[in-house]
């Protein structure tokens, strides 16, 4: 049976969002998705930071023909930084992407622009860049996999100083209701296992833990996410810090999704260090 396998980011990617999404913490955000007939799509994003008041803002417009395989993309922020993204899939072969993302500061004069192909195919999910300002750098990555079984790299490599800035790699297993996931990162000086396991149609666990060459522990966090019901579920995690987190989320109708979210430490309870957030989320 065919088979192919995620992008490199993408390893562990089930356990690092049941411990990482729906757990909005200090901030209050906003996010608006409309799309137009002609297939135009608006997002409008917005965050206040509960400690200091600031309050950052994303506009971006998208634009996919689907039919030619192009997408394009721009946004700008609050801060003043446009940016534009341009990708072609599957026009020059099945299977390769081509892309171009840019970033301006006007204030600044501070440019970036990258370019990129990604190719994937039975097996193997290859990507590489090259950042076109800053060394320049070119960046690739590579996952192979087969019967579930995966194995991946990935290096950075500055032309101007003629040298390796990165490199990382990881391996895994995927089964239907598991997944498990060995990292080796920042140049093998950091290293993380990841488990996710679908128990049932209403349950999922995961656990992760971290180790780096400069600490002498591990850092343990293990969640679970609860389905209430088809418009609601709950999700708690904590840590060996004494770190607990709790998430709510709850589609109040459809295209209005209210996500409500804590990071309590357990180890100073009667301290004002708690977070708390939501999110609120729009689609039409």
């Amino acid at each position: 049976m065919s088979y192919v396998p995620p992008a490199f980011s993408d390893l562990g990617k089930q356990a690092s969002d049941l411990l990482g999404k729906d757990f909005p913490v200090g901030t209050a955000k906003l996010e608006v998705n409309t799309t137009t007939p002609n297939g135009i799509k608006f997002t409008v994003l917005g965050a206040k930071d509960n400690k200091t008041g600031t309050i950052a803002g994303e506009l971006k417009t998208k634009y996919t023909d689907k039919l030619r395989g192009v997408t394009f993309t721009e946004s700008w922020t609050t801060s003043n930084i446009l940016g534009a993204q341009l990708e072609l899939q599957d026009t020059i072969a099945k299977g390769l992407k081509l892309d171009v993302t840019a970033s301006l500061l006007p204030a600044k004069g501070t440019k970036n622009a990258r370019a990129g192909v990604e190719y994937k195919q039975d097996y193997i999910f290859t990507r590489a860049g090259v950042d076109l300002f800053k060394g320049p750098t070119l960046q690739g990555d590579a996952v192979v996999g087969n019967d579930g079984f995966l194995a991946g790299g990935e290096v950075a490599y500055d032309v101007a100083d003629a040298r390796v800035v990165r490199y990382n790699a990881a391996v895994g297993y995927v089964a239907p209701v598991y997944n498990v996931t060995l990292h080796a990162l920042n140049a093998f000086n950091t290293f993380s296992a990841s488990y996710f396991h679908r128990v049932n149609r209403d349950v999922e666990a995961g656990a992760k833990a971290t180790w780096t060459k400069a600490s002498d522990t591990v850092h343990v966090e293990v969640g679970s996410k609860y389905v209430l019901d088809g418009a609601a579920f709950v999700k708690a995690k904590v840590d060996n810090r004494g770190q607990l987190g709790l998430g709510y989320t709850q589609v109040l109708r459809p295209g209005i999704k209210l996500s409500l979210g804590g990071l309590f430490d357990t180890t100073r309870l009667q301290e004002n260090v708690h977070k708390v957030g939501l999110s609120l989320a729009l689609e039409g």
